[in-house]
């Protein structure tokens, strides 16, 4: 647990975990139906990929889960995840600008692609964290939540999140961590910033 209070929580989700149940008995272990084990009122504010790790909230009342909800859709929650990627890259530090849109053709498991026609807008601004002898740890800022945005992004500029299982090579682990979030306290409106280091 990251954070507990009356209006909300924060906890760390482990990367091959679904946030919220998928279809059929097997898909019903989630992030969700844990954290309602112990938190009965908790309702679901936002998602990460199963594959991905990290900071995930969920709102303890309707009114948190509406205040929430709408600093996402306003995006005003800034994100900051850390990931680690195949190859060198030369640069400090770039923007990626590319609209992307569903895959279509390709539905399990679900693929994203770019699209400058019919894709929606998707920006994420990276930053140099490391570089090493053949990959390169960065830190990402999406600007905006596309599903599957980060990894179709450094993939797309030819650097494609380690371990990926769709858009590079299959690992232990997707090598993407949701490591720090900063809002608006729901009911107080005080901005707060939650971390939780990534653990590679």
């Amino acid at each position: 647990m990251i954070h507990n209070d009356a209006a909300f929580l924060a906890v760390n989700k482990p990367t091959g975990l679904l946030t919220v149940p998928g279809r059929g008995p097997d898909k019903q272990d989630c992030c969700y139906h844990r954290v309602l084990e112990k938190f009965p009122d908790a309702r679901v504010v936002h998602r990460l990929d199963m594959d991905t790790s990290g900071l995930i909230l969920f709102a303890r009342s309707p009114e948190a889960q509406r205040n929430i909800s709408l600093q996402f859709e306003r995006r005003e929650i800034s994100k900051t995840y850390v990931a680690v990627v195949e190859g060198v890259i030369e640069q400090d530090s770039g923007t990626v600008d590319y609209p992307l849109r569903k895959d279509m053709e390709q539905r399990l498991p679900p693929k994203h692609l770019v699209d400058c026609v019919r894709g929606k807008k998707a920006l994420t601004k990276w930053m140099l964290l490391e570089r090493r002898a053949t990959t390169t740890r960065v830190a990402l800022f999406p600007s905006t939540g596309r599903s599957h945005q980060l990894r179709v992004h450094m993939q797309a500029i030819g650097f494609p999140i380690v371990g990926d299982p769709i858009y590079g090579t299959p690992a232990s682990r997707l090598m993407l961590h949701a490591q720090s979030i900063m809002l608006k306290h729901p009911t107080t409106d005080e901005p707060i910033r939650l971390e939780c280091p990534a653990p590679f």
